[in-house]
């Protein structure tokens, strides 16, 4: 058979019990068969949001079957009346709309894991699975009927992602481990919610983040040690991982682990797909968000990093026709809205990126990525005041300097230094304000050279190494030539790197710029600069203020006209936003 023929799409089951609030059952029921199919490996199985995604719409199969890239589907219905059950299930070729099989189980709820494993074994015969290798057994890991309502019903709550609903599913949780102390799964998505509910940055609760993670670890301990093999075990490590700052290896690591177990644990793809990103991996973080949007095209946290992924490769029509295809299947959609206006921002048309995020946020105020990406609106259009009062992670550091509220500034940088690692907010902040003594100093009291500070921070993503350049940016100020020469060395092994693989985007461009200002190539850098200029990229009104490694090209004639040009875009974006224009 072709591989194509080996696709499948698991649609929610329907739940015909006489209670609605049984609707988890049926979900968790039509989730864990999925699951089993995704374990084996040369079967495309949908992810669980796109295919949830038609729960009770009805659709035409064949839209369905397009959507989703898959040729078979399958649906069937859930009846739950006491300790009976009733699972009815058919395969339908999506092509023709013919049906293969069908087929309908009456057991005893204490029996739910044998009708599941019945099912998806079944299914796979009819796929012809039998045309690989050997016919793979699929069993579900064991429990009591009642832990296992608990957890499904937990579950359930997990992929509401809000903060009341986690917690909702940690107590489900605690409650399916003293019915039973010995099911894997429990302890993992326990893990989960533990991490998830810590007080990090993009997190939804208020643990502290050194008590969340040494729970997390615990439960995640536990579910190995239970289950050596248990996908959602390893997906929790690697999430228990990327929450460290220097993380990145084991996260990466536990996170293969976990796909390689269970390709379609969407969740495990996207910090996979974060961890990359962080450890300065971005051709490989786009190869894992493009294989995540073909198996599961409207999971939420997926396509926001296939955008971000398409903009920083300057794939901008590629960005806008993703969107585009996915856009009618959830209309009015927050994570759509905020996609578009990182679009719109990636090529300098910041009104219009305002506009789109600002509705974004009003449809869901907790979605950290469109916080994120407004408070990055406010921030290219100079409306420092907003940033302060709603921006996220460096941006409100920035701002405060640009206000003169410099004190303010140096207390937020040094806390994200030591709370969040994030010594590059640090280091752009000490050389902005002509304190780069005090970032050599700090520098040199915790690493003991360059290779330990690029092992601690390497470059985030595709934008360029802004660490290193403040770093080296601050030893050409203290005249330190041997210092100087390493950081920019390792500046510009990172910048050919990106290059070479295509990174085309204004953030990088003024990088770039800045690594050339410092190596004293000064043309070159402002072609950087022009690069970025066409590309609509804004900052503040002096750019060396934001862009400090630049002061090198402070009173060049090109240069001025260059900051010229940036202004009179700023200005035109505030007026059509009804803001007065800045001036230098």
């Amino acid at each position: 058979a072709e591989a194509v023929n080996r696709s499948i799409a698991v649609l929610p089951f329907v739940n015909m019990s006489d209670d609605r609030n049984n609707e988890y059952f049926s979900d968790g029921i039509s989730e864990e068969i999925l699951n089993a199919l995704a374990r084996v490996k040369e079967l495309k199985v949908a992810g669980r949001t796109s295919s949830f995604a038609f729960k009770g719409q009805n659709q035409d199969l064949r839209q369905i079957g397009d959507t989703l890239g898959v040729e078979h589907i399958l649906e069937g219905s859930v009846r739950k009346s006491g300790t009976k059950i009733r699972i009815t299930a058919q395969l339908i070729q999506v092509d023709d709309g013919f049906h293969l099989w069908s087929e309908s189980y009456d057991r005893e709820l204490n029996d739910i894991f044998a009708i599941q494993d019945e099912i998806a074994n079944a299914i796979l015969v009819q796929l012809k699975a039998h045309l690989l290798d050997e016919e793979p057994q699929i069993t579900s890991p064991r429990t009591s009927s009642e832990a296992y309502d608990l957890y499904l019903l937990a579950r359930q709550r997990m992929y509401e992602r809000s903060g009341p609903n986690i917690q909702n599913a940690a107590e489900l949780l605690d409650r399916a481990i003293a019915l039973d102390p010995a099911y894997a799964p429990a302890y993992a998505q326990r893990a989960i919610a533990t991490l998830l509910l810590s007080a990090g940055e993009g997190s939804y609760g208020d643990i502290p983040s050194e008590q969340a993670e040494a729970q997390g670890k615990l439960y995640l301990d536990k579910a190995l040690q239970l289950d050596p093999d248990l996908a959602e075990a390893w997906a929790g490590m690697g999430l228990y991982y990327l929450h460290l700052p220097t993380g990145n290896r084991q996260s990466i690591d536990a996170l293969n682990k976990a796909l390689t177990l269970n390709p379609n644990l969407i969740n495990a793809s996207n910090w996979l797909h974060n961890s990359l990103q962080n450890a300065g991996r971005p051709a490989d973080a786009q190869r894992v968000v493009l294989d995540m949007i073909d198996r599961d095209p409207l999971y939420r946290p997926g396509i926001r990093n296939a955008i971000n992924n398409f903009n920083r490769f300057g794939r901008y029509q590629e960005a806008w026709a993703h969107l585009e295809k996915i856009q009618p299947l959830i209309p009015n959609d927050a994570t759509i809205k905020s996609s578009a206006a990182a679009i719109h921002m990636a090529q300098g048309q910041l009104a219009q990126s305002l506009s789109e995020v600002e509705a974004s946020v009003a449809l869901q105020p907790s979605n950290s990525v469109a916080r994120i990406t407004l408070g990055l609106g406010l921030m290219s259009t100079g409306q420092y005041e907003r940033v302060v009062e709603l921006g996220e992670f460096w941006m409100p550091v920035y701002a405060l300097v640009f206000l003169d509220r410099t004190e303010e500034a140096s207390i937020l940088a040094y806390q994200r230094a030591d709370e969040q690692a994030d010594v590059s907010t640090l280091f752009t902040f000490l050389n902005m304000t002509g304190r780069s003594e005090e970032l050599i100093d700090y520098l040199e009291s915790r690493w003991t050279d360059l290779d330990a500070l690029q092992q601690d921070s390497p470059p985030y993503a595709g934008t360029g190494y802004f660490v290193m350049i403040d770093v080296a940016l601050a030893y050409s100020r203290a005249g330190n030539q041997e210092r100087f020469n390493d950081a920019l060395t390792r500046v510009r092994e990172v910048h050919e790197g990106l290059k070479s693989i295509g990174i085309s985007n204004a953030v990088f461009f003024m990088n770039e710029a800045s690594h050339l200002a410092l190596a004293g190539q000064l043309d070159n850098s402002m072609d950087y600069l022009d690069r970025a200029m066409d590309l609509g990229f804004t900052t503040h009104t002096r750019m060396k203020l934001e862009w400090p490694a630049l002061e090198p090209l402070e009173g060049n004639p090109r240069f001025e006209a260059i900051q010229v040009r940036m202004i009179e875009h700023l200005n035109s974006e505030r007026a059509k936003l009804g803001l007065e224009p800045m001036s230098t």
